[in-house]
C-alpha cells in the first residue's frame, strides 16, 4: 500500500500528557497550551477527560478547561468519557465530540475500569446511543493492542473483534493504542493488515508510546500499511497511571520533523508548535522528551 501524502494528527498532550503529572496544572496553563497548539495548526486536541477526580485528579478542572478555550472553526476538541456519568458531564459542558476506550486485555481492563472487556464494551453501547442521540461524534481508543504489562503479549484477533464492536456502536474512528510501548515494526504493521480486515484502514490511527524508543518506526511501519491518523503528545508528554514505567506518547515535533522530511502534509507549523513545548515544559521544570525539539533548541 501506498503511504499516504497527507496526515493527520491527533494531539494528545493536554489530556493523556497531562493527566500521569503529579504536580497540579492550572487550569489557564492548560488552556494556553491548548490554544498555542491549535494556533500551529494542530486540528484535533484532546482537551481533557470526564473521569473520576480521584482515580485522575489532574482531570478534575476538565469542565472549566473546555469552557475557557477560544474555539476555533474547523478545530475539535473532544473530551475522553468512561462512562454516562462522564457523558452527561461532557453534554452539559457543551462538548461536540467525545472519546471513549476500551483494553484488548482482560487485566489491564479491570485494573484500568474495574470490568471486563465485555462490560465495558457493554457499558459503552449505552454511551454511544446517548452520545448519537445528542450528535456528538465518538472516537474509540483501544488500550495495550501490542501489549499488557500484566499479561504480557496480547492477542491480535481479540483487537480486531473490539475494534469491530467499537466501530458497530458508532465510532468514527478506532484508535490502536500500544499503552506501553512494546512494540516493534514488524508487530505494528502486522497489527494493522489485521484489524483493517474488519474495520477499513481509513477508520483506524496510531496511537503509539514510546517507552524503548519505538514510536517513530512503528509509525513509519503503519503509514506504509495505511494508516493516515497520528495521535501524539508535545514534548512526549505522558504515561498511563494504570501501566507502570510507561512514558509519554510519540513526541508530536519528532513525528512532525519525521513527515515534513517524508513531504507528508500535515498542516502544522513546527516552530510554533516548538513554542507550544518549550511553554509546557517551562511550567513542568524539565526539558522536553522530543529529540527533534532538542536539536532544534541548539541551531
Amino acid at each position: 500500500m501506498t503511504i499516504p501524502q497527507k496526515v493527520k494528527i491527533v494531539e494528545v498532550g493536554p489530556r493523556d500528557g497531562l493527566q500521569n503529572e503529579a504536580q497540579s496544572v492550572p487550569i489557564e496553563v492548560k488552556i494556553r497550551l491548548i490554544e498555542k497548539l491549535v494556533d500551529a495548526g494542530l486540528p484535533v486536541v484532546e482537551s481533557g477527560a470526564f473521569v473520576s477526580p480521584k482515580w485522575v485528579p489532574q482531570m478534575a478542572s476538565s469542565g472549566d478547561v473546555f469552557a475557557g478555550i477560544e474555539k476555533r472553526a474547523g478545530v475539535s476538541y473532544p473530551m475522553l468519557v468512561p462512562n454516562m456519568k462522564g457523558l452527561e458531564a461532557a453534554i452539559e459542558a457543551g462538548v461536540e465530540e467525545i472519546a471513549v476506550f476500551a483494553a484488548a486485555s482482560e487485566t489491564f481492563s479491570q485494573r484500568n475500569i474495574n470490568c471486563s472487556i465485555e462490560e465495558s464494551l457493554e457499558r459503552f453501547r449505552d454511551v454511544a446511543k446517548k452520545a448519537s442521540a445528542e450528535n456528538l461524534r465518538i472516537r474509540g481508543y483501544i488500550s495495550c493492542v501490542l501489549g499488557c504489562p500484566y499479561e504480557g503479549e496480547v492477542s491480535i484477533e481479540t483487537v480486531s473483534e473490539v475494534a469491530a464492536r467499537l466501530l458497530d456502536q458508532g465510532c468514527y474512528e478506532i484508535s490502536l493504542g500500544d499503552t506501553i510501548g512494546v512494540g516493534t515494526a514488524d508487530r505494528a504493521q502486522a497489527l494493522v493488515e489485521r484489524v483493517s480486515k474488519t474495520v477499513p484502514v481509513s477508520q483506524l490511527a496510531a496511537h503509539f508510546h514510546d517507552t524503548y524508543g519505538q514510536g517513530l518506526a512503528n509509525l513509519y511501519a503503519v503509514l506504509q500499511s495505511g494508516i493516515s491518523v497520528i495521535d501524539s503528545s508535545v514534548a512526549g508528554l505522558g504515561g498511563c497511571p494504570y501501566a507502570k514505567g510507561a512514558s509519554g506518547n510519540v513526541a508530536t515535533e519528532d513525528v512532525v520533523y519525521m513527515l515534513d522530511g517524508m513531504n507528508i502534509e500535515t498542516g502544522v507549523d513546527m516552530q510554533k508548535l516548538l513554542d507550544a513545548g518549550q511553554y509546557i515544559n517551562e511550567f513542568l521544570g524539565r526539558e522536553s522528551a522530543s529529540r527533534a525539539a532538542l536539536a532544534l533548541s541548539k541551531k
